[in-house]
């Protein structure tokens, strides 16, 4: 049986650690899928568990991102609520109303803030601050 959607999509991630901070960047490219989060939940969960009192601070590029597949939503929202105090910033940069709506809503989930950027040196200005 072949799979008659040939939709490109990836997600790419960094993650940097000084002291009890951890800096990751994000780029989603398409619709993110159960098997992405699958892929670097792992990681996500292992960098964080290094750290006694983790703060994270998260760049999401979503400047090519189109959304979740359902099960990913789900996938999404489990990190929300199992690590949600431990995020302290979270940066969109996207150009889509829809986008920032999702900041909007991921403020509902975490303990920190999320704010969305057009512009990547305005949201890394901030993640700084």
């Amino acid at each position: 049986m072949s799979n008659t959607h040939s939709v490109s999509h990836s997600v790419s991630i960094g993650i940097e650690r000084f002291q009890h901070t951890l800096y990751i960047t994000m780029k989603a490219v398409g619709k993110l899928t159960h098997a992405d989060y699958q892929a670097f939940t792992p990681l996500l969960e292992g960098a964080i568990g290094t750290i006694a009192q983790p703060k994270v601070r998260l760049l999401m590029d979503a400047t090519e991102f189109t959304g979740w597949e359902l099960r990913a939503a789900w996938d999404d929202l489990k990190i929300g609520l199992k690590h949600g105090n431990e995020f302290e910033k979270i940066a969109i940069v996207g150009h889509a109303d829809w986008q920032a709506l999702m900041a909007t809503l991921g403020d509902w989930f975490i303990g920190g803030e999320v704010n969305y950027f057009t512009d990547p040196a305005e949201a890394i200005n901030w993640l700084c601050e």
